[in-house]
């Protein structure tokens, strides 16, 4: 080797000295700021990261040209691998930052027309008469009806009922309705001629604020209750919808044990504020606020968080854990003719959608829906919680961007994960199911007909209420 060479070879044997002492700082750093390693995990990779720089920064800076070259070697291989840790606890970040209070909900309404009436934008409705429901603890409604006065001036008449605006419409007794996207979804589900004799000239969407509803806890040692909504829509998550999930997630992080309650979407039951009877489902229309008390009030608990999600958000998390196994007790086929045999079913996100999404095709209706929900929930933290996680670590949290909301703060989950990472020991889980009798009832947000609903069995919501009460005491 000549001397040039040799000089060359020892002038980049230092800067890759200093390249590795760098990154080395900003992957501990990193790992440091974001909190969620065990200390003594952190302390022995800082010892261990410690070690291995200060030997091979020093056989960089020998004079020796065979040391150089071999620690050179170490040196790249050991900063490639601390670069992709770096970009693990990036993407980390990111994903944590979504935890915490979403203090708005949106709500989009919509200007509804006969189709045979001509009309094609909200301009042609001038001095027209518009049908609405009552402003009064409407506040969204509130701020949709301001919203059109200032773009047109029309005759305002005010209904009690949402069936009432659409026979309005078609007695052609007035020009237009405003209805919210998921009063359009109860219309087209109690009048399947909808669609064909309506159009929407114009939508308007509102940004409401939501109050905290929840109780706080130390979630590493204290019991505590998660409930998991899943809204019928694709797209926005900060969208109020029906919410066709309703799980209760019991946890005691002692015993580490979990109850999974899942709760009917046509329970009928008593909405908190309104006073009124409705469907569960139904509660999401007005928040989750309501939500939140209604399930209280029903199981007698307090919940402690919520997570919102909704079709893109199980579509987008199965994927990106590259499938799921989910074991169904029946063969059954969907509305969209997708089938599902007795036994191990592996699942992409949209088949893994079906499977939660039907009941039709059972005769036990929504109470098979339920279990089917749970089952796929199960599998999603059974994958997510084993070694092929490291594999698909990145694509879960990119998919989880912007998918769910939750009032539960970052520094918390952080804290959680820290707790469990020190005990790897795995959670039990236990299912249960609340049941009812099948019926048909007047319903708040629906008031003219009555609607397919499940009268809750006293003695399964008693059982349920003992079995988290039972979680608590442990």
């Amino acid at each position: 080797m000549t001397k040039k060479s040799k000089k060359e070879t020892l002038n980049f044997s230092k800067y890759l000295g200093i390249l590795l002492f760098v990154v080395s700082i900003i992957f501990l750093g990193l790992l440091y700021f974001i909190n969620i390693i065990p200390d003594n995990y952190f302390l022995a990779l800082l010892i261990l990261v410690g070690i291995l720089d200060l030997i091979l920064i020093k056989c960089l800076w020998s004079k020796s040209i065979i040391k150089n070259i071999i620690s050179s070697l170490f040196a790249i291989i050991l900063s490639i691998a601390m670069v992709f840790g770096i970009n693990y606890e990036l993407n980390t970040l990111a994903f944590l930052k979504q935890f915490g209070f979403n203090s708005y909900k949106t709500e989009n309404y919509n200007v509804v027309v006969l189709k045979e009436s001509g009309y094609k934008n909200i301009k042609d409705l001038k001095n027209k008469k518009i049908a609405r429901l009552s402003l009064i603890k409407n506040e969204g409604l509130e701020k949709a009806n301001k919203r059109l006065k200032q773009e047109i001036e029309y005759i305002e008449k005010e209904v009690e009922d949402i069936s009432d605006l659409y026979q309005l419409l078609k007695d052609k007794e007035v020009a237009a309705i405003l209805l919210e996207d998921t009063q359009i979804d109860l219309l087209k589900e109690e009048n399947e001629e909808f669609n064909a004799l309506v159009d929407i000239i114009d939508k308007i969407e509102v940004e409401i604020t939501i109050l905290e509803v929840t109780k706080d806890v130390d979630i590493t040692k204290e019991p505590f209750n998660i409930y998991i909504t899943g809204i019928d829509t694709y797209g926005r998550i900060t969208k109020v919808s029906r919410s066709d999930v309703n799980l209760l997630l019991t946890v005691n992080p002692k015993s580490k044990e979990i109850i999974m309650t899942s709760i009917p979407r046509d329970y009928y039951v008593k909405l908190h504020a309104i006073d009124e009877m409705d469907k569960l489902t139904h509660a999401g229309i007005y928040g989750i606020e309501i939500q939140v008390k209604t399930i209280e009030d029903l199981l007698d608990t307090k919940i402690n968080y919520y997570i919102k999600v909704n079709f893109t958000s199980l579509i987008s998390i199965v994927d990106a854990l590259d499938n799921i196994v989910v074991d169904s007790d029946i063969e059954f086929t969907t509305i969209d003719g997708i089938t599902f045999k007795k036994g191990k079913n592996v699942l992409d996100g949209q088949k893994a959608l079906a499977f939660v999404r039907e009941r039709k095709a059972f005769k036990e209706g929504d109470r098979i829906r339920g279990k089917n929900q749970m089952k796929v929930l199960e599998a999603i933290i059974n994958k997510a919680m084993g070694p092929s996680i490291l594999s698909n670590y990145n694509e879960l949290l990119g998919a989880l961007k912007g998918k769910f909301i939750t009032d539960l703060e970052e520094n918390k989950i952080k804290n959680f994960i820290k707790k469990n990472l020190n005990n790897l020991d795995k959670y039990h889980i236990t299912n249960i199911s609340l049941d009812g009798m099948d019926a048909y009832d007047y319903t708040y947000s629906y008031k003219k007909n009555k609607l397919y609903v499940m009268k809750p069995y006293e003695e399964s919501v008693i059982a349920a209420k003992d079995q988290i009460n039972k979680i608590y005491t442990k």
